[in-house]
Parts: structure tokens; C-alpha cells; sequence
């Protein structure tokens, strides 16, 4: 993949990311804020955004979302690849939305 792709790849995933999230956040605030991982600041300004500024915003050469699961725990949950497996698939995954949902809550 060359330079120039890479950069397409990066604002055409800042597109979708702004697009969904402003979607969310105007049809549910409370719940676009679990699953988006932001502040409510950040999100009553994404729900205000133009097009025009989406685009813009889009345009840049760094992505907007990162990654939550910055830990091993998480990590091991959501791939299974622990030492102890689970069973049961859907337990792991409850197990690291709760994780995770605990973590927002305390930047908050």
C-alpha cells in the first residue's frame, strides 16, 4: 500500500466514523456515548457539524477514532486467546463490554 492509499484509507474512515457517529448521537446521546467512548462536549459538537465541516474534518491525515482496549485483560477477552479459555463466546464479550463500559465511566 503506498503513501497516498494509506491517506485515502485514513479520511475515507474518518468520513464513515463522523457520519456514524452523528447518526448515533442524534438518534440516542445516552447511548452514542457508550458506544462511541466520548464526552458529551464531543458529541454535542459532532451532532452540530455541517457536511461541509464533516468533509473538512474528514480530510485530515490523522484518524479521528482510536482503539479503547488498551490492555491485555480486554484484549485476551475479546480474542479469546487467554490461557483459560471460555466457553462460552458470549460471556467473554459481556465480560469486556462491562471492562470497558467501567473504564469510560471513570474518565468521565
Amino acid at each position: 500500500m503506498t503513501n497516498d492509499q494509506i491517506l485515502s484509507e485514513i479520511r475515507e474512515a474518518n468520513l464513515t466514523y463522523l457520519m456514524l457517529a452523528q447518526n448515533l448521537i442524534r438518534q440516542d446521546k445516552a447511548e452514542a456515548l457508550f458506544r462511541l467512548g466520548m464526552s458529551e462536549e464531543s458529541a454535542d459538537l459532532i451532532a452540530t457539524l455541517s457536511p461541509a465541516q464533516i468533509l473538512k474534518i474528514a480530510s485530515g491525515n490523522m484518524l479521528l477514532c482510536r482503539f479503547r482496549m488498551d490492555d491485555e485483560v480486554v484484549w485476551n477477552l475479546l480474542t479469546n486467546h487467554s490461557a483459560n479459555k471460555v466457553a462460552n463466546d458470549a460471556t467473554t464479550k459481556l465480560h469486556a463490554s462491562i471492562l470497558m463500559a467501567g473504564r469510560f465511566a471513570e474518565t468521565l
